[in-house]
């Protein structure tokens, strides 16, 4: 901000779409009335009906009020203590993020918005690393990813200053936070659920993806397709519905791009995966958001995530099932964030562990001595004296066989 605290975007246009025009000026009017009644009464049901609805929230005017709340932000002007924290954030020890922060940040607003000189983009740019490194420094567990800039972006022109911070906040610890653990196995692991959707609605489409790793909806899930989608208003678009519907809609979504993109899919081979990943690590063009959204809420329906076998393979601390039903966010807090956190690091860590008994264990499957075979005791009662599992089934089937009895 300039030294006289003069902000030099006040006076600029809106990043809002440009507005209808009659007759559809009428309907949009009811629209924004009706959401706005919503947001009075805080009736979040209601919105979210009316953002997964054609148009859904309409305007970044009415956006202001209702994402906070489909957040489940405490208002502004409640007595009771912002959970986002209070205080000077900068004042706060640097979180170990900040620098690749400042990469992201200096390669920001690319798309839009379009009406920016450059001092304007410069005042933007620090917005978006104050608002980044502030949610960073009050939720230091959280772990930085490459695109979390991408959806802080578009949240910073949306919302007013004051309501940003906590709003990325709680979408951080409460929506997104499977991307900011230590590392990126439970993301991967939700996107093996596109495979399983597409098997109940297009098996030969699964067959002939069998090669393809679903890595290819990284980058789309990950940054809740800002990344991808290059228009302001379709994203805000997309956003309306995102934080609207459950976390795991985003997935889906993807699911539904891939179900639509069948035949173009199927004219390339099916043993050439690296092509298939190309064509499908691109959100085809034009994407047709309205429809996009529609064909995606019926799958959902259809096909919901409990009728998926790999369903159970989602950790109960994952957002996918801590964000599953729509009262859940607005009961959860920021120390609920943290805590599933520290469920799902723990989690991540006997995977690691597991995995390298796994090897051991594969790798000594056959001992060709006495002293192999001792080798492998040693590495197994080593691993269960340095993790919890010794209380579970492994750590009894391995005591019966070794003899090991811990500490």
């Amino acid at each position: 901000m300039e030294p006289s605290g003069h902000n030099p975007l006040e006076k600029r246009e809106s990043n809002s779409p440009t507005p209808p025009t009659p007759p559809a000026q009428q309907q949009h009017s009811a629209k924004s009335a009706k959401i706005l009644e919503a947001c009075r009464w805080k009736d979040v049901e209601a919105l979210r009906v009316l953002a997964a609805s054609e148009g859904g929230l309409v305007s970044d005017e009415v956006r202001q009020q209702a994402w906070p709340l489909l957040l489940g932000c405490k208002p502004q002007n409640d007595d009771i203590e912002q959970e986002s924290g209070t205080g000077d954030w900068k004042l706060l020890p640097r979180h170990r993020d900040e620098d690749q922060v400042q990469l992201d940040v200096d390669r920001s607003f690319i798309y839009y918005p379009r009406d920016q000189t450059p001092r304007d983009l410069d005042f933007r740019k620090a917005e978006l690393s104050d608002l980044i490194t502030e949610v960073l420094r009050r939720q230091p567990y959280l772990s930085y990813f490459q695109g979390y800039h991408d959806i802080c972006q578009v949240f910073l022109l949306v919302l007013e200053p004051q309501t940003r911070a906590p709003a990325v906040a709680r979408l951080s610890a409460l929506r997104i936070r499977d991307f900011m653990l230590p590392t990126f196995a439970q993301a991967l692991t939700q996107l093996h659920l596109i495979p399983a959707i597409l098997n109940t609605v297009n098996p030969r489409l699964r067959d002939h993806l069998s090669l393809t790793q679903p890595f290819f909806a990284l980058s789309g899930t990950l940054t809740m397709y800002a990344h991808d989608i290059q228009e302001y208003g379709d994203i805000s678009r997309l956003f309306d519905v995102l934080l609207a519907r459950e976390a795991v809609f985003s997935v889906y979504m993807f699911a539904q791009i891939v179900l639509q993109r069948s035949d173009e899919l199927f004219e390339t081979p099916a043993d050439e995966p690296e092509m298939l990943h190309s064509i499908l690590s691109k959100l085809p063009k034009p994407l047709d958001i309205e429809a996009l959204i529609a064909d995606t809420i019926r799958l959902f329906e259809d096909h919901p995530p409990e009728a998926l076998r790999m369903w159970r393979s989602i950790s109960s601390s994952s957002v996918l099932k801590t964000a599953r039903w729509h009262d859940q966010l607005s009961s959860q807090s920021l120390e609920d964030g943290e805590w599933y956190f520290i469920q799902q690091s723990k989690e991540l860590e006997w995977a690691e562990r597991r995995k390298l008994v796994l090897k051991t264990l594969w790798k000594y499957r056959k001992p060709a001595s006495t002293v192999g075979l001792a080798v492998l005791v040693g590495v197994v009662s080593f691993w269960l004296r340095k993790s919890s599992a010794s209380s579970g089934i492994l750590g009894a089937l391995w005591r019966k066989f070794s003899g090991y009895q811990g500490h």
